[in-house]
């Protein structure tokens, strides 16, 4: 089982059995290893990596086994389960698309999906109302790419094709996706990368200190890319690998900078959508109004869809069936999109998580200014956040203390995702919006005391 970064060697620990975490066997389960055999026999080592548990239901923020352990999840599947997990809305839904029956379209029209596209339409400003709905955020990012230099060279002629993109970036794991990705290991198979694909710095203020928009201009100016080159920019509202946000005032000056010389600004919304940072999108904290918005993950907090929203003319600009996805629109992810969407707004989980990100971001501050030498930097808006692992004195990452702290959150009850292979050395919390306030103080609590053990 070569690759399994976490310990697959069952150890005793302490029992736990509080109304949100319950452990009552070793960890991992003993009886949990001959399935991580079977994967290790069938899958790629790829897929390894992650705390290891066994699913086998998850409602609310909780994560349970079949032997009897409960965890309480700040992983959210990775920032999609955003209304929580198994809602009974949700599940009602699909149990009426099954029912009906319909389980597959194409591009064939179906009520569903139009309502689906108004909705979305409805969550921005006025003049982005054409809504491209995909399967996967890889889908939205390529697709985004593919609108932005269209209509450059269209406007500018060839040109004006160049694409800008952020270094640390994660846009998603295809082709296209990881030549606009910012992490040059992720890039090593690609081997030659094609011209019109450039990166500049991330301002996260912590890595990179200049935090001015004339670190922008000056990287295009050193690559010999003037304002006229440009199709678009892209960038994650929030980096996922940190959380890193842009800062405000850089962010407003890089959406004039794009309106004044007619580029596409693309905002990825995929992890930080639908409500995670406190407002609906992420990019309502910047002065700033995209051009094209890409989302995933939180659109449904279930099943695997995506989109594309976006201004009318960029949309528009190609013609029926040249740019379409075989399970675009898929009647069951529609279902559970449409309902997770009325879920959101019925409860105002926008504002929960802005209220609650106040006691976690407080939180994570304290924890960090406890532990300096070892937590370079606390990151953190609304229901996201993270913790900076960094080799002392050195602004390095430290995966491995990084492990050890979530590992043993884990033999806590407390589970978090581990970004294995993306930089590493982060602390990544990011519970469903729906997350009580005794839960939140009690996943603190065992954060502190994980961090206590290992650091103190």
């Amino acid at each position: 089982m070569a690759g399994h970064k976490y310990n697959l060697s069952p150890v005793s620990v302490p029992t736990v059995d509080t109304h949100y975490r319950r452990i009552v066997t070793q960890l991992p389960v003993p009886e949990s290893l001959p399935i991580f055999e079977r994967l290790a026999k069938f899958e790629p080592m790829s897929m390894q990596g992650q705390p290891p548990v066994i699913w086998d239901r998850a409602e609310g923020c909780q994560i349970h086994d079949r032997w009897g352990n409960m965890w309480l999840d700040w992983s959210s599947c990775v920032l999609v389960s955003n209304a929580g997990h198994g809602r009974p809305e949700i599940r009602q839904a699909l149990r009426d698309a099954l029912d009906k029956p319909l389980l597959a379209t194409y591009v064939f029209a179906h009520e569903g999906r139009a309502e689906l596209c108004e909705m979305l339409a409805a969550t921005t400003p006025a003049g982005l109302d054409k809504v491209f709905l995909l399967s996967t955020g890889a889908e939205a990012t390529e697709n985004a790419v593919k609108l932005a230099r269209t209509y450059g060279v269209r406007k500018g002629g060839p040109r004006k094709h160049v694409i800008v993109s952020f270094e640390g970036a994660f846009h998603g794991r295809t082709l296209g996706a990881q030549m606009i990705g910012g992490m040059p290991n992720l890039k090593e198979w690609i081997v030659e990368l094609p011209k019109g694909f450039v990166t500049v710095p991330f301002p996260d203020g912590f890595r990179c200190e200049d935090t001015s928009f004339d670190l922008f201009l000056g990287s295009l100016a050193k690559q010999g890319i003037a304002p006229e080159d440009v199709a678009g920019v892209i960038t994650e509202s929030y980096q996922g690998i940190g959380p890193n946000f842009l800062p405000d005032d850089y962010a407003r000056q890089l959406g004039q900078w794009c309106r004044k010389h007619d580029v596409v600004l693309v905002m990825d919304e995929v992890q930080s959508g639908f409500g995670r940072t406190g407002k609906f999108y992420c990019w309502e904290h910047y002065d700033l109004v995209p051009d094209l918005i890409c989302c995933g993950k939180g659109i449904s907090s279930s099943l695997p869809i995506s989109a594309v929203i976006g201004r009318n003319d960029i949309m528009s600009m190609y013609p029926p069936g040249s740019m379409t996805s075989t399970h675009s629109a898929s009647p069951l992810p529609v279902a559970a999109a449409l309902e997770n969407l009325r879920i959101i707004e019925r409860e105002n989980l926008v504002g929960r998580a802005a209220a609650l990100g106040q006691a976690l971001g407080e939180a994570l501050d304290r924890i960090q200014a406890r532990y300096p030498r070892n937590i370079g930097a606390a990151m953190h808006r609304g229901l996201v956040g993270g913790l900076l692992m960094v080799v002392p004195g050195t602004k390095n990452p430290d995966a491995d203390m990084a492990l050890a702290i979530n590992e043993r959150c884990f033999q806590k009850g407390l589970l978090m995702f581990a970004p294995v292979g993306l930089g590493g050395g982060c602390i990544k919390i990011a519970p469903p919006l729906v997350i009580s306030d005794d839960a939140l103080r009690e996943g603190i609590s065992v954060l502190e005391e994980a961090c206590a053990e290992i650091l103190g």
